[in-house]
Protein backbone atom coordinates (compact mmCIF):
# COMPACT_ATOMS: atom_id res chain seq x y z
CA UNK A 1 0.00 0.00 0.00
CA UNK A 2 1.22 3.49 -0.81
CA UNK A 3 1.37 5.92 2.05
CA UNK A 4 1.49 9.70 2.16
CA UNK A 5 -1.92 10.17 0.57
CA UNK A 6 -3.82 13.37 1.28
CA UNK A 7 -7.49 12.77 2.13
CA UNK A 8 -9.87 15.44 0.91
CA UNK A 9 -13.32 15.49 2.52
CA UNK A 10 -16.07 17.72 1.14
CA UNK A 11 -19.30 18.38 3.06
CA UNK A 12 -21.85 18.31 0.26
CA UNK A 13 -24.60 20.01 2.26
CA UNK A 14 -22.31 21.95 4.58
CA UNK A 15 -23.39 19.66 7.42
CA UNK A 16 -20.86 17.38 9.19
CA UNK A 17 -23.70 14.93 9.85
CA UNK A 18 -24.90 15.05 6.26
CA UNK A 19 -23.59 13.82 2.94
CA UNK A 20 -19.86 13.92 2.26
CA UNK A 21 -17.50 12.94 -0.52
CA UNK A 22 -13.91 11.78 -0.02
CA UNK A 23 -10.96 11.57 -2.35
CA UNK A 24 -7.28 10.65 -2.08
CA UNK A 25 -4.52 12.45 -3.92
CA UNK A 26 -3.47 10.66 -7.12
CA UNK A 27 -6.19 8.01 -6.83
CA UNK A 28 -8.85 7.34 -9.43
CA UNK A 29 -11.42 6.28 -6.84
CA UNK A 30 -13.94 8.35 -4.94
CA UNK A 31 -15.97 7.68 -1.80
CA UNK A 32 -19.31 8.96 -0.56
CA UNK A 33 -20.68 8.72 2.96
CA UNK A 34 -24.44 9.22 2.91
CA UNK A 35 -26.95 8.98 5.79
CA UNK A 36 -29.96 6.79 5.00
CA UNK A 37 -32.30 9.77 5.31
CA UNK A 38 -30.32 11.59 2.59
CA UNK A 39 -30.38 8.87 -0.08
CA UNK A 40 -33.41 10.43 -1.78
CA UNK A 41 -31.51 13.72 -2.08
CA UNK A 42 -28.73 12.15 -4.17
CA UNK A 43 -30.34 12.66 -7.57
CA UNK A 44 -28.02 15.69 -7.77
CA UNK A 45 -24.94 13.39 -7.84
CA UNK A 46 -24.69 12.08 -11.39
CA UNK A 47 -21.72 9.85 -10.63
CA UNK A 48 -23.81 7.80 -8.17
CA UNK A 49 -25.53 6.24 -11.17
CA UNK A 50 -22.16 4.63 -12.01
CA UNK A 51 -20.81 1.17 -11.23
CA UNK A 52 -19.36 0.66 -7.76
CA UNK A 53 -19.35 -1.12 -4.41
CA UNK A 54 -21.07 -0.02 -1.23
CA UNK A 55 -21.33 -0.81 2.47
CA UNK A 56 -24.46 -0.36 4.59
CA UNK A 57 -23.79 0.24 8.29
CA UNK A 58 -26.10 -0.04 11.29
CA UNK A 59 -26.84 -2.12 14.38
CA UNK A 60 -28.98 -5.17 15.12
CA UNK A 61 -31.54 -5.53 17.91
CA UNK A 62 -28.73 -6.41 20.35
CA UNK A 63 -26.93 -3.14 19.51
CA UNK A 64 -24.14 -5.02 17.72
CA UNK A 65 -22.48 -3.44 14.69
CA UNK A 66 -23.70 -4.77 11.35
CA UNK A 67 -22.61 -4.29 7.74
CA UNK A 68 -23.93 -5.32 4.35
CA UNK A 69 -21.45 -5.33 1.44
CA UNK A 70 -22.80 -5.05 -2.09
CA UNK A 71 -22.11 -3.99 -5.66
CA UNK A 72 -24.19 -2.51 -8.44
CA UNK A 73 -23.92 -1.12 -11.94
CA UNK A 74 -26.15 1.72 -10.71
CA UNK A 75 -25.34 2.51 -7.09
CA UNK A 76 -28.13 5.01 -6.44
CA UNK A 77 -30.78 2.71 -7.88
CA UNK A 78 -29.63 -0.14 -5.62
CA UNK A 79 -29.51 2.06 -2.52
CA UNK A 80 -33.08 3.19 -3.15
CA UNK A 81 -34.09 -0.48 -3.33
CA UNK A 82 -32.41 -1.10 0.05
CA UNK A 83 -34.53 1.64 1.63
CA UNK A 84 -37.48 -0.76 1.45
CA UNK A 85 -35.60 -4.07 1.66
CA UNK A 86 -33.29 -3.58 4.66
CA UNK A 87 -34.08 -1.63 7.81
CA UNK A 88 -30.97 -2.14 10.00
CA UNK A 89 -28.75 0.42 8.27
CA UNK A 90 -28.50 4.14 8.89
CA UNK A 91 -25.65 5.13 6.57
CA UNK A 92 -23.96 4.00 3.38
CA UNK A 93 -20.35 4.31 2.24
CA UNK A 94 -19.94 4.05 -1.52
CA UNK A 95 -16.90 3.64 -3.77
CA UNK A 96 -16.83 4.47 -7.46
CA UNK A 97 -14.16 5.26 -10.04
CA UNK A 98 -13.80 8.86 -11.16
CA UNK A 99 -12.62 7.72 -14.59
CA UNK A 100 -15.42 5.10 -14.85
CA UNK A 101 -12.89 2.28 -15.26
CA UNK A 102 -14.68 -0.13 -12.90
CA UNK A 103 -16.61 -2.77 -14.80
CA UNK A 104 -18.90 -5.56 -13.58
CA UNK A 105 -16.04 -8.04 -13.16
CA UNK A 106 -14.06 -5.51 -11.11
CA UNK A 107 -16.87 -4.74 -8.67
CA UNK A 108 -17.73 -8.43 -8.23
CA UNK A 109 -14.07 -9.01 -7.33
CA UNK A 110 -14.11 -6.07 -4.90
CA UNK A 111 -17.35 -7.24 -3.30
CA UNK A 112 -16.00 -10.75 -2.70
CA UNK A 113 -12.67 -9.56 -1.29
CA UNK A 114 -14.24 -6.95 0.99
CA UNK A 115 -16.64 -9.59 2.32
CA UNK A 116 -13.69 -11.92 2.90
CA UNK A 117 -11.66 -9.26 4.75
CA UNK A 118 -14.63 -8.17 6.91
CA UNK A 119 -15.37 -11.78 7.84
CA UNK A 120 -11.73 -12.36 8.79
CA UNK A 121 -11.60 -9.18 10.91
CA UNK A 122 -14.80 -10.34 12.67
CA UNK A 123 -15.68 -6.94 14.10
CA UNK A 124 -19.10 -6.49 12.48
CA UNK A 125 -21.88 -8.98 11.88
CA UNK A 126 -22.29 -9.48 8.13
CA UNK A 127 -25.84 -9.11 6.87
CA UNK A 128 -25.00 -10.83 3.56
CA UNK A 129 -27.00 -14.08 3.37
CA UNK A 130 -24.63 -15.61 0.79
CA UNK A 131 -20.91 -15.22 0.09
CA UNK A 132 -20.43 -12.99 -2.97
CA UNK A 133 -18.97 -14.82 -5.96
CA UNK A 134 -15.46 -13.74 -6.96
CA UNK A 135 -15.11 -12.92 -10.63
CA UNK A 136 -12.20 -14.07 -12.79
CA UNK A 137 -10.03 -11.13 -13.80
CA UNK A 138 -6.51 -10.80 -15.19
CA UNK A 139 -3.44 -10.72 -12.97
CA UNK A 140 -2.86 -7.04 -13.71
CA UNK A 141 -6.48 -6.22 -12.91
CA UNK A 142 -6.22 -8.16 -9.63
CA UNK A 143 -3.18 -6.13 -8.62
CA UNK A 144 -5.05 -2.92 -9.45
CA UNK A 145 -8.13 -4.01 -7.49
CA UNK A 146 -6.04 -5.04 -4.48
CA UNK A 147 -4.58 -1.53 -4.41
CA UNK A 148 -8.11 -0.14 -4.72
CA UNK A 149 -9.07 -2.26 -1.70
CA UNK A 150 -6.25 -0.80 0.39
CA UNK A 151 -7.62 2.69 -0.27
CA UNK A 152 -11.14 1.52 0.54
CA UNK A 153 -9.90 0.19 3.88
CA UNK A 154 -8.15 3.47 4.64
CA UNK A 155 -11.18 5.60 3.86
CA UNK A 156 -13.71 3.36 5.62
CA UNK A 157 -11.57 3.59 8.75
CA UNK A 158 -11.25 7.37 8.36
CA UNK A 159 -15.03 7.60 8.03
CA UNK A 160 -15.53 5.90 11.38
CA UNK A 161 -15.76 2.14 10.79
CA UNK A 162 -13.10 -0.47 11.64
CA UNK A 163 -14.94 -3.21 9.79
CA UNK A 164 -11.78 -4.26 7.90
CA UNK A 165 -9.24 -3.81 10.73
CA UNK A 166 -7.74 -6.89 12.35
CA UNK A 167 -8.36 -6.95 16.09
CA UNK A 168 -4.78 -7.88 16.88
CA UNK A 169 -2.18 -5.15 16.60
CA UNK A 170 1.57 -5.70 16.59
CA UNK A 171 3.11 -3.75 19.43
CA UNK A 172 6.85 -3.07 19.50
CA UNK A 173 9.02 -5.87 20.87
CA UNK A 174 10.55 -3.41 23.32
CA UNK A 175 7.14 -3.04 24.92
CA UNK A 176 6.54 -6.78 24.95
CA UNK A 177 3.30 -7.21 23.07
CA UNK A 178 1.82 -10.28 24.70
CA UNK A 179 0.60 -10.07 28.28
CA UNK A 180 -0.79 -12.92 30.35
CA UNK A 181 -2.79 -13.89 33.42
CA UNK A 182 -2.44 -17.27 35.09
CA UNK A 183 -4.39 -17.88 38.28
CA UNK A 184 -6.63 -20.26 40.19
CA UNK A 185 -9.99 -21.65 38.99
CA UNK A 186 -8.68 -22.36 35.49
CA UNK A 187 -7.74 -18.85 34.34
CA UNK A 188 -4.96 -18.87 31.72
CA UNK A 189 -5.27 -15.93 29.34
CA UNK A 190 -3.14 -13.97 26.89
CA UNK A 191 -3.75 -10.61 25.27
CA UNK A 192 -2.46 -7.19 24.28
CA UNK A 193 -3.34 -3.54 24.49
CA UNK A 194 -4.70 -2.08 21.26
CA UNK A 195 -6.11 1.25 20.12
CA UNK A 196 -9.58 -0.16 20.90
CA UNK A 197 -8.84 -1.17 24.50
CA UNK A 198 -7.57 -4.56 25.63
CA UNK A 199 -7.74 -7.65 23.42
CA UNK A 200 -7.96 -11.13 24.95
CA UNK A 201 -6.78 -13.76 22.48
CA UNK A 202 -8.82 -16.66 21.16
CA UNK A 203 -8.41 -19.91 23.17
CA UNK A 204 -7.56 -17.99 26.35
CA UNK A 205 -9.15 -19.46 29.45
CA UNK A 206 -11.31 -17.64 32.00
CA UNK A 207 -12.03 -18.91 35.50
CA UNK A 208 -14.77 -21.50 35.59
CA UNK A 209 -16.51 -19.82 38.52
CA UNK A 210 -17.00 -16.31 39.90
CA UNK A 211 -16.82 -14.92 43.43
CA UNK A 212 -19.92 -13.57 45.16
CA UNK A 213 -18.44 -10.05 45.50
CA UNK A 214 -17.96 -9.58 41.74
CA UNK A 215 -19.56 -6.34 40.51
CA UNK A 216 -23.05 -7.05 39.05
CA UNK A 217 -22.25 -5.25 35.78
CA UNK A 218 -19.34 -7.61 35.19
CA UNK A 219 -21.47 -10.63 36.09
CA UNK A 220 -23.92 -9.51 33.40
CA UNK A 221 -21.12 -8.92 30.89
CA UNK A 222 -19.69 -12.38 31.54
CA UNK A 223 -23.11 -13.98 31.09
CA UNK A 224 -23.63 -12.05 27.84
CA UNK A 225 -20.31 -13.38 26.53
CA UNK A 226 -21.46 -16.90 27.38
CA UNK A 227 -24.86 -16.35 25.76
CA UNK A 228 -23.20 -14.97 22.61
CA UNK A 229 -20.89 -17.98 22.35
CA UNK A 230 -17.73 -15.96 22.98
CA UNK A 231 -17.08 -17.85 26.22
CA UNK A 232 -17.51 -21.62 25.97
CA UNK A 233 -18.04 -23.72 29.10
CA UNK A 234 -15.31 -26.37 29.23
CA UNK A 235 -16.12 -27.62 32.73
CA UNK A 236 -13.26 -26.37 34.90
CA UNK A 237 -12.84 -23.19 32.86
CA UNK A 238 -14.41 -21.04 30.15
CA UNK A 239 -12.65 -20.71 26.80
CA UNK A 240 -12.71 -17.69 24.47
CA UNK A 241 -13.96 -18.85 21.07
CA UNK A 242 -12.49 -15.79 19.31
CA UNK A 243 -10.40 -12.70 19.99
CA UNK A 244 -12.44 -10.49 22.31
CA UNK A 245 -12.05 -6.72 22.80
CA UNK A 246 -12.68 -5.13 26.21
CA UNK A 247 -12.80 -1.42 26.92
CA UNK A 248 -10.06 -1.56 29.57
CA UNK A 249 -7.38 -3.96 30.88
CA UNK A 250 -9.35 -4.15 34.16
CA UNK A 251 -12.60 -5.25 32.52
CA UNK A 252 -10.68 -7.93 30.62
CA UNK A 253 -8.91 -9.10 33.80
CA UNK A 254 -12.16 -9.17 35.78
CA UNK A 255 -13.88 -11.41 33.22
CA UNK A 256 -10.84 -13.70 33.01
CA UNK A 257 -10.42 -14.00 36.79
CA UNK A 258 -14.10 -14.14 37.75
CA UNK A 259 -13.56 -11.43 40.36
CA UNK A 260 -13.00 -7.68 40.51
CA UNK A 261 -9.48 -6.98 39.32
CA UNK A 262 -7.05 -4.17 38.51
CA UNK A 263 -5.81 -4.99 35.03
CA UNK A 264 -2.73 -2.79 35.39
CA UNK A 265 -1.31 -5.19 37.96
CA UNK A 266 -2.93 -8.47 36.88
CA UNK A 267 -1.72 -8.45 33.26
CA UNK A 268 2.00 -9.26 33.12
CA UNK A 269 4.76 -9.68 30.59
CA UNK A 270 6.75 -12.91 30.45
CA UNK A 271 9.53 -11.26 32.49
CA UNK A 272 7.07 -10.68 35.34
CA UNK A 273 6.62 -6.94 34.82
CA UNK A 274 3.05 -5.76 35.27
CA UNK A 275 1.29 -3.62 32.68
CA UNK A 276 1.56 -0.72 35.14
CA UNK A 277 5.34 -1.14 35.37
CA UNK A 278 5.64 -1.37 31.59
CA UNK A 279 3.70 1.87 31.13
CA UNK A 280 5.70 3.64 33.84
CA UNK A 281 8.93 2.67 32.07
CA UNK A 282 7.59 4.17 28.84
CA UNK A 283 6.61 7.49 30.39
Amino acid sequence: MKFGKTIKIFLIDGDPNGRMSCELSNWSGKAYKIPRIKIKDCTDRDDLTNTGVYLLFGKNDDDKDMVYIGESESILKRLNQHLTQKDFWNEAIIFISKDENLNKAHIKYLENRLHEIAKSANRYKLDNSIIPTQSSISESDRAEMEEFIEYIKMLVNTLGHKVFDEKRQTISKERGAVLYIKAVRGADAYGEQTSDGFLVFKNSRAAGTIVASMTPNYISLRQNLIDDGLLIDKGDFLEFSEDCIFSTPSSAATIVLGRNANGLVEWKHKDGKTLKEIELNES
